[in-house]
Order: C-alpha cells, then sequence, then structure tokens
C-alpha cells in the first residue's frame, strides 16, 4: 500500500469515492441529500483541504482529508472496507498531529466504534442542522509527548 498526496486529476475518483461511501454509511440520510452535495464537494471541500489517498498502485482505495487539526473526511472504498485502510490512513495523519478533531453520526455505528477503537474519545453530542441528525465531536491526543 502506498499513502502520498492526492493529484488534482484524481479528484473525481475520489469525489466518486465519497459519494459511494456515504450513500453506503449513512443510509438513514436521503440520497439526495449527498447527489446534491458532490459539486459543492468537487469544487469546494476538496480543493480547501489537505488530501492523502492510499492506492494498491492500481487504484485509489480511499483518502483522508484535513484541514488543520480537522479530519473532515475519511473514505475508503466499500470493496476494500475493513482491510485496515481507513486505520492506516488516520495513523499516518496522526504522526503529523497532536490531536486531530472530527464530527460523526450518532448513527453511523461502524464509524463511533472505528474512531473509539483507534484513540479518538467523545467531547460532545451536538445537532447537524443540515440534516436534522445527531452527531458526535470525537477528539484524539497525542499523550506520548
Amino acid at each position: 500500500m502506498n499513502i502520498r498526496e492526492y493529484k488534482k486529476a484524481e479528484i473525481d475518483t475520489l469525489v466518486d469515492i465519497w459519494y459511494q461511501s456515504s450513500l453506503k454509511a449513512h443510509d438513514f440520510i436521503d440520497k439526495d441529500y449527498w447527489k446534491s452535495k458532490r459539486e459543492e464537494m468537487k469544487e469546494k471541500y476538496l480543493p480547501m483541504s489537505e488530501n492523502y489517498v492510499i492506492s494498491n498502485h492500481a487504484e485509489i482505495i480511499g483518502f483522508i482529508s484535513m484541514v488543520d487539526n480537522y479530519l473532515a473526511a475519511l473514505f475508503i472504498d466499500a470493496k476494500y472496507q475493513g482491510e485496515g485502510h481507513g486505520k492506516e490512513l488516520l495513523n499516518y495523519m496522526k504522526k503529523s498531529r497532536e490531536n486531530i478533531q472530527l464530527k460523526v453520526y450518532k448513527k453511523n455505528n461502524k464509524a463511533v466504534t472505528f474512531y473509539l477503537r483507534n484513540g479518538f474519545v467523545i467531547k460532545e453530542e451536538l445537532l447537524d442542522e443540515e440534516t436534522s441528525e445527531k452527531e458526535f465531536l470525537m477528539e484524539w491526543e497525542d499523550n506520548s509527548k
């Protein structure tokens, strides 16, 4: 596996992984919501983020997006989920950060469990105004320093 900064030409691939994974992980939110966010993801959110991809040299398997110390996105292509690639990307980012915050939907049990297993703690419960879904603000801190 190879982790590297993404190339601008790969943005459509990242948007596709984000979209397909969002539909699967957030089936409690209407799919039209995710469809309506595709262009914004491509034109606004990914360009403003620090993005890294994980690939098997033949194709991009997933990606992580950071805005300073905020984990804005971590998505793995559905056919490669559960193989440790998300953890690999997360550990890659932990090496260059002293703390990381993120928001995750409360109903996304798989993701909540993943982040708890990887050293994050729930700081507070919030309400996502756009979707009216409850979400957790989670944080990881490097205690080794």
